[in-house]
């Protein structure tokens, strides 16, 4: 606001918003000294009070500040003597002064976080007993991703503990921990959905929750970092731990679990539809008519083969084709990679959706296969026992259907392992779109070494729901993997290729050299992913679907999209297909330097104890197209923000916040 151009000098101030009595007040300027800004009335008394200091600290109204809010925070700790490690009992502790517009909501953050820092600065490790007691007075539920969180961390049950004090001793005007519960009965208390202005109140209530749960959360995590880096001095800023640690991102992206809640019964009343497997699959390859399943394929000289989500038929089918006369795989590892629920209704396979979105997946929440299985048998025995026409999307129309038989993914399997001995099934859920995580990696390739274990000759399937996405990363991932125990073929010469976005077709991104440069032999880490990648798209081509070159496809689609949400959710997009490729770069990386120790060491524990001391998370945590863009201008390309998006959908809520 310019106050030079007032007109005669005057401005109105409102100092009662509520009411409005006797508003605005009329404030009339003499002189320059009328008028400050924030900087020049608190930096003042510096010059009259040697142990005074001033600081600006931004924090946002709502949910955890940002790694950088923490970082400048830990600067102000490390510029300020009477606040380091070297303070000696006789001197006082100082008195932190903290004030926001109101005094309640980031006051009280903000509190919380020099209680934290005054606790170790005077080593408190024990509870008084007034908060104790009152602590055991109130239990309350945790919830599952503080669980997690808690679990993981060294002496985390501690480190919450601790917070949970600092809060308490905060708590006069605000409880921080309190409103995480105060939203969460609001957000279940509510029967029908309805909108206020235009916006969904569950949707609402959602995100208070959300904000609420990650403020908590983060002051647990601050915590646990200044337990291990205030002896230290502070070696690593907040930022720098965090990619260190990066398991916590991975946890906060899913702090919402209500889906595995979500009650069976949904479907019977109709909130809930059956989508059939036609919509979803499209058979490209026209495989349907000699195999049954859509877009069956084999890598060209390799027991490796994708598929889509096959009916129990389909399944008999491939099984004969893998074990006839001219194959011969007498042991065959099948793997699901499905995290929403299937079923095989009247021996067609469905899926289920939202009434009003039929065409958006419902991501299960949990990489657990015995989770799934359970919510699939409880959806089989809800279409079961209502015995009601029950609404099925096909391709092109809708139908009323009763359903005689049905089985879950699980049951199918079993059925076709007393036919096929050498049948093994594992599901192993992964999410559509993005890199698979650490704890997946891990999954698929100690599955592989215990089918290789048992024979060596074993053909690998792989299955996701249109055989396109995740089974075609998982067949690079297998392909990779077989390389390593039987042999390499030779990588030709890179082909001049004259043709437009040429570099980036082969992946040459900024941020993919950037990693190339930083890995041992790292040239040829990629060129055999790359080998490898273009193996398995031989399998493919109707598909017009290659991992790599799908990546500088998609991001030039964004100019196209009509709004800034689309522009949004492209861009996303092209970031999780760049650091999918990245994770494979990093995964077969990890099989050639581990391979001495025949990899005992898991590739989520090698990339938290090597591959994170070397900087990959730092890379991956300003992911982006820095030939076209700086990625400091978009939050996507923090690992905070990108991995929080890949598991946020514009579902209604359903189950509850647990």
């Amino acid at each position: 606001y310019d106050f030079s151009k007032l007109n005669e000098d005057v401005f109105y101030v409102y100092n009662n918003i509520e009411f409005f009595k006797d508003e605005p007040q009329k404030i009339s300027i003499a002189c320059e000294e009328d008028i400050h800004v924030t900087e020049e009335v608190y930096k003042r008394p510096m010059f009259t009070m040697s142990g005074y200091r001033y600081y600006r600290l931004p924090l946002p109204v709502e949910g955890a500040p940002l790694e950088e809010d923490f970082d400048a925070f830990v600067t102000i700790i490390r510029e300020s003597p009477s606040l380091f490690l070297s303070h000696t009992e006789s001197q006082k502790l100082p008195a932190l002064l903290f004030s926001c517009q109101v005094g309640v909501g980031r006051t009280n953050l903000a509190m919380i976080l020099g209680t934290l820092v005054m606790n170790r600065l005077r080593g408190d490790l024990q509870l008084p007993p007034q908060i104790e007691e009152a602590a055991a007075s109130e239990p309350r539920p945790l919830f599952q991703a503080i669980q997690h969180l808690i679990s993981r961390l060294p002496n985390g049950q501690q480190l919450m503990e601790e917070v949970d004090h600092a809060i308490t001793l905060c708590s006069e005007m605000h409880n921080i921990k309190e409103a995480i519960y105060e939203n969460k009965s609001k957000l279940e208390g509510i029967g029908e959905d309805y909108q206020i202005q235009g916006s969904s109140t569950k949707d609402y209530f959602l995100h208070r929750t959300m904000q609420s749960l990650e403020r908590y959360f983060y002051l647990i995590v601050f915590n646990a970092y200044l337990h291990e880096q205030y002896p230290l001095a502070f070696v690593f800023n907040f930022s720098q731990w965090m990619c260190r640690h990066a398991w916590l991102y991975r946890l906060l992206a899913r702090m919402n679990l209500s889906e595995l809640s979500a009650p069976a019964e949904l479907v019977t009343k109709g909130a809930r539809v059956l989508v059939a497997d036609e919509c979803l699959a499209p058979d490209v390859l026209s495989t349907v008519k000699e195999m049954k399943a859509a877009n069956f394929r084999r890598v060209p000289k390799m027991p490796v083969y994708g598929v889509a989500q096959p009916t129990s038929e389909a399944i008999g089918a491939v099984l004969a084709h893998l074990m006839d006369e001219k194959r011969k795989h007498s042991h065959v590892l099948w793997v699901n990679l499905q995290e929403d629920l299937v079923l095989e209704g009247n021996g067609q396979i469905l899926t289920l959706r939202e009434s009003s979105q039929p065409d958006q997946h419902i991501s299960v929440p949990t990489s657990d296969p015995q989770v799934l299985e359970k919510l699939e048998t409880s959806l089989k025995e809800e279409i079961l026992q209502a015995q009601k026409w029950l609404e099925v999307t096909l391709e092109h129309e809708k139908q009323m259907k009763m359903f005689k038989s049905c089985l879950t993914v699980q049951e199918i399997f079993n059925q076709h392992k007393s036919s096929h001995q050498g049948l093994e099934y594992k599901r192993i859920p992964v999410m559509d779109c993005c890199a698979l995580r650490e704890e997946d990696f891990d999954k698929l390739l100690e599955a592989m070494k215990s089918a290789l274990a048992e024979d060596p000759h074993s053909a690998f399937v792989f299955n996701c729901a249109s055989g396109r996405g995740r089974t075609t990363t998982t067949m690079v991932v297998s392909v990779l993997t077989l390389w390593h125990f039987k042999g390499f073929p030779e990588c030709a010469d890179d082909e001049i290729v004259s043709v437009p976005d040429a570099k980036y077709t082969k992946g040459e991104f900024e941020v993919v050299m950037q990693l190339v440069r930083l890995l041992p032999d790292g040239h040829r880490m990629k060129k055999e992913v790359d080998l490898a990648l273009d193996t398995v798209s031989e399998t493919m081509t109707p598909m017009h679907y290659h991992l790599r070159e799908i990546i500088i496809c998609t991001y030039r689609q964004i100019k196209h999209e009509k709004t800034e949400k689309e522009c949004q959710q492209q861009l996303l997009r092209s970031l999780q297909y760049l650091e999918r490729y990245i994770f494979l770069i990093l995964f077969n990386t990890y099989l050639h330097l581990e391979k001495k120790d025949s990899w005992q060491r898991p590739f989520s524990l090698w990339m938290e104890q090597v591959a994170a001391r070397a900087g990959v998370y730092d890379i991956l945590n300003q992911l982006g197209f820095s030939e076209f863009e700086d990625p400091r201008d978009t939050p996507l390309a923090r690992l905070r923000c990108r991995w929080q998006q890949q598991n946020i959908h514009s579902l209604p809520f359903r189950g509850e916040f647990i």
